[in-house]
């Protein structure tokens, strides 16, 4: 059996990760094709080179641009790719253009399709991502889903049983297999971190592309760090938009991005994590450490029904959720959260040549 799995964006790589290694135990012969919607190293190469997957075989170098052109490139230059390579399934993870755009290819071409961390859906369309779940699903042969809730909702959608099977939660699997190399970083103690820091981190245009809602957050954050650390890794456009908004970030503690295992150590041990990521709420559930998500909805609703993730669509709140927030002494893991859902999804594809 051939497996040609499509990557393209930092959230993927961490799902990959535990399926390409549990796929090579089974003597699955495997393709890893890299899109290159994420193109730099600090968001790509790093990545594999930290959670100790091959070197992409293919990338696209598609690179940046509107969702539309993005995902015209991918479809473009995937094509002849698939064709060439005629893998058994293509495995596509996410909710990325990557990930719809190779899906779309493949439904045209005849070739199976197995979406990691199907059925996830916030009910909000104005989300491209949101979009890119939708049309994946419809057209996936294999429905591999992260959570007991994720299964309903396809059910509900009208997706035979026999396309659904809950395998858990992948990136999970990457979290737990990557604690030791996390704390041997020592990020958190170099940038501050003790304890009572709060980390935080934004990518999605609704909260830094609005100057309004932009101005709240940071606001927010700067009262925060007054009283406890702050640390934000942040993207350099996104620091580049607050100093040219003039934005007073106090004592807030702005740095570049950084790798998954350092991004790791900052988390574990935080009071409490702001985020709009959707990977994030569902790690900090895992780790037991408070989330605070600054949207108006998430696709994870399993992180708030069973996990330490809490909405938060009004970003001045912040302050006062932080100061009120406790972090429990009582971790709770929904199911199929285990470490082993890398295996369920190899296992699942191996019964299907």
């Amino acid at each position: 059996m051939k497996l040609l799995h499509v990557v393209g964006a930092r959230p993927n790589f961490p799902k990959l990760s535990p399926v390409h290694r549990a796929a090579t135990a089974l003597g699955l012969q495997q393709v890893v094709v890299h899109t290159g919607q994420h193109y730099d190293d600090a968001m790509s190469a790093n990545f594999f080179r930290d959670l100790g997957i091959p070197a992409p075989d293919v990338n696209l170098e598609v690179g940046s641009g509107s969702h539309a052109v993005q995902t015209a490139r991918i479809i473009e230059r995937f094509e002849p790719v698939l064709i060439a390579q005629k893998p058994d399934w293509l495995v596509v993870y996410g909710d990325v253009n990557s990930t719809m755009a190779t899906a779309i290819v493949a439904a045209k071409l005849g070739v199976r399709i197995a979406h990691v961390e199907a059925g996830l859906r916030s009910g909000d369309r104005t989300m491209p991502e949101e979009i890119n779940r939708l049309v994946t699903d419809r057209l996936a042969n294999l429905l591999l889903t992260p959570s007991t809730d994720a299964s309903a909702t396809l059910r509900a959608e009208g997706e035979p049983e026999e396309e659904i099977e809950f395998v858990g939660n992948v990136m999970i699997d990457t979290l737990f297999r990557s604690l030791p190399h996390a704390e041997a970083t020592g990020y958190a103690a170099r940038v501050g971190a003790d304890g009572t820091h709060v980390a935080v981190t934004l990518h999605r245009p609704s909260n830094v592309d609005e100057p309004e809602r932009l101005t709240a957050i940071v606001n927010a954050l700067a009262d925060i760090a007054r009283s406890r650390p702050v640390i934000f890794p942040a993207h350099p456009r996104t620091q580049a938009r607050i100093h040219s908004m003039g934005l007073d970030t106090g004592s807030i503690r702005m740095v570049d991005p950084i790798a998954y295992h350092e991004m790791l150590d900052l988390v574990r041990g935080a009071h409490v994590v702001i985020t709009d990521s959707g990977g994030l709420q569902e790690e900090t559930t895992a780790l037991g450490v408070p989330c605070l998500t600054v949207r108006e909805n998430t696709e994870r609703p399993i992180t708030i029904v069973e996990g330490t993730n809490q909405l938060m669509p009004d970003p001045t709140r912040l302050a006062a959720a932080v100061a009120a927030t406790v972090r429990p002494t009582v971790r709770r893991s929904p199911e199929g959260w285990d470490g082993k859902a890398g295996e369920r999804v190899a296992a699942a594809l191996a019964r299907r040549p």
